[in-house]
């Protein structure tokens, strides 16, 4: 009898369904995506009823697929993972329902996992955790600072006051008419402009490690405006790299400032922002010239996929936390 454990996580908080095997947390077997970006794309943002139904047409041919990558049978699975929220009720519940079903049907125990707590662990199934550590997630609905000490232990620290990061870049991409997803566009575009532009950092009170994008945003929205009604010309280039180095000015001071009140032994990276060049490259600029290893996930790993929902949801099995029959979608669900 093996003493591998076996987990299978489905993922489907927002556009991508999402299936994949997991061993011991740490190896991918087999892991699958469906992403709805094109669907989604002509409407500048995801619409969720649009959401949920591509999650059900997609549920069955994901997981068909997960299965017959990963070469293993329903008895080699210890356990099914599902995340339970943060995320789109709608989208939610398909996954919630979906690994309910299986874990009746299969007779496995079923684990609901915190969506957040998945992009965290994302960075064990490349690297094993040290702690104390520190997890800077940045995406399209979150932009946090999580003190971990241990396994399944998280301690918010920092977070959003209003928009998320990735909020602000989606916005600020509308304003200067690049599709959806606006952050790789706005990336892009930064790697060619000048920080010509001086926008607004926000720092907040002292001691206080959230964040604040929502001014940012609107000094964008109005410097773009002002200059139209001048008869102005601002090279979107210039707009891009202004805004994007005032967000990662504010990403990156603080994760350094928390990083080294806390003593940590590990800061990581984590959500679909982490696959932001600018962002990348300054963390790792930032982190070079102290003593604090940093771990940025591949591409692959920073958007939402079911590998990091297994990988977070081997610890809560292994640390027996289970999910009843009752387990239901949490569009609001904490991170604790």
């Amino acid at each position: 009898m093996s003493n591998d454990t076996i987990v299978l996580g489905i993922e489907t908080s927002c556009d991508e369904t999402a299936v994949a095997i997991v061993k011991n947390g740490k190896e991918i077997i087999s892991n699958v995506v469906a992403s709805q970006i094109e669907s989604h794309k002509r409407f500048g943002g995801v619409v969720p009823e649009i959401a949920s139904r591509h999650h059900v047409e997609q549920m069955t041919v994901v997981l068909e697929e997960a299965l017959e990558q990963s070469r293993l049978s329903w008895d080699d699975i210890d356990a099914i993972a599902v995340t339970e929220g943060p995320g789109l009720v709608g989208a939610l519940l398909v996954g919630v329902n979906t690994a309910k079903a299986l874990a009746f049907a299969k007779q496995k125990p079923l684990v609901g996992v915190h969506h957040i707590a998945g992009h965290i662990y994302a960075n064990r199934l490349e690297q094993e955790f040290k702690f104390p550590l520190l997890a800077l997630i940045v995406s399209g609905g979150h932009t946090e600072l999580v003190l971990m000490r241990e396994h399944g232990s998280y301690e918010v620290i920092g977070e959003t006051r209003d928009d998320a990061a990735g909020e602000a870049y989606d916005k600020v991409a509308r304003m200067l008419k690049l599709p959806y997803p606006g952050g790789p566009h706005i990336d892009r575009l930064a790697q060619n402009g000048e920080e010509s532009i001086d926008f607004p950092r926000a720092w907040l009170e002292d001691g206080s490690y959230d964040f604040s994008f929502s001014g940012l945003k609107s000094a964008v929205i109005n410097k773009i405006h002002n200059a139209k009604q001048r008869g102005e010309t601002l090279k979107d280039e210039d707009i891009a790299a202004s805004f994007q180095a005032s967000v990662i000015d504010v990403l990156t001071g603080k994760t350094l400032l928390a990083a080294e009140e806390y003593q940590v032994k590990q800061v990581i990276v984590a959500g679909g922002v982490a696959a932001n060049k600018g962002l990348r490259k300054a963390l790792v600029d930032k982190f070079a010239k102290t003593n604090i290893p940093l771990y940025v996930p591949p591409l692959k790993l920073c958007t939402d996929n079911a590998a990091m929902i297994a990988a977070a949801g081997t610890i809560n099995y292994q640390q027996g936390k289970r999910s009843g029959s009752d387990l239901n979608a949490n569009p609001s669900l904490v991170l604790q």
